[in-house]
């Protein structure tokens, strides 16, 4: 039977009731996106949209003392991330929305924004709602998330997003086509050997270019040197 929870340094994921469970992909953009924003300034307001579990939200709040919201459309992932923050130290900074983005009163616009949104919208979709939801287009799609993100961000703030490398083409067919820039693109592969199958993209309102880098995650079945940097913050010393 899969562990029910992910225990990090600082706090409990419990993923069990939620339709998207913690991934190593998603540990890596949200430890990549909280370093940033430290590195870059600190943001003062955030939103997490799509936040499942509260995992990214949680990550970021142990880097970042400002304050977090976030968003979440299904019932068992938002109580689910209710509790794991509710037993966080960072609880009283963070507060969780059970609502539609698409149709939701948000109470401000924020520094910066996050989100790990519908991985395929045309492909071979689950039998379970949930999936769905979290994988697919029957909740929010990219070309719904952008205008939002336009709308809802800071003139001075900066958005990350996490996707398929195979939605390169498409995300940057939908920034062209609002007010946001892409500013940096991450390649994640798994191995050397293996083609990126995910990509970290940091964007705002500035047209700075688009600065590329990548990260792979093992090489000869040990985690790189890169990616036991970002994560040894979180991941407890037996998880490399």
């Amino acid at each position: 039977m899969p562990n029910p929870y992910f225990q990090f340094k600082q706090f409990i994921i419990y993923h069990d009731q939620c339709s998207m469970k913690v991934t190593t992909d998603s540990c890596l953009f949200g430890a990549w996106a909280a370093k940033d924003m430290k590195t870059t300034g600190t943001p003062l307001h955030i939103l997490d949209i799509g936040s499942g579990s509260g995992l990214l939200s949680l990550m970021l709040a142990q880097q970042i003392p400002g304050s977090i919201d976030g968003i979440e459309l299904q019932e068992s992932d938002y109580h689910q991330s209710v509790k794991n923050i509710s037993a966080s130290p960072f609880y009283n900074r963070m507060q969780v929305f059970n609502a539609d983005t698409r149709s939701f009163s948000y109470p401000k616009k924020y520094d910066s924004i996050i989100s790990n949104p519908p991985f395929y919208e045309s492909d071979l979709k689950s039998s379970v709602k949930g999936k769905n939801i979290a994988h697919h287009d029957d909740g929010l799609k990219l070309n719904e998330l952008i205008p939002l993100i336009e709308k809802l961000l800071q003139p001075e703030g900066a958005f990350y997003l996490l996707l398929p490398a195979k939605r390169q083409e498409d995300i940057q067919e939908i920034i062209t086509a609002s007010r946001l820039f892409i500013n940096e693109i991450v390649f994640v592969r798994q191995t050397e050997n293996h083609a990126p199958f995910r990509i970290i993209l940091k964007g705002s309102f500035s047209n700075t270019g688009i600065a590329t880098s990548e990260i792979v995650i093992k090489k000869k079945n040990f985690y790189t040197d890169a990616f036991i940097q970002l994560l040894q913050p979180y991941y407890l010393d037996k998880s490399f």
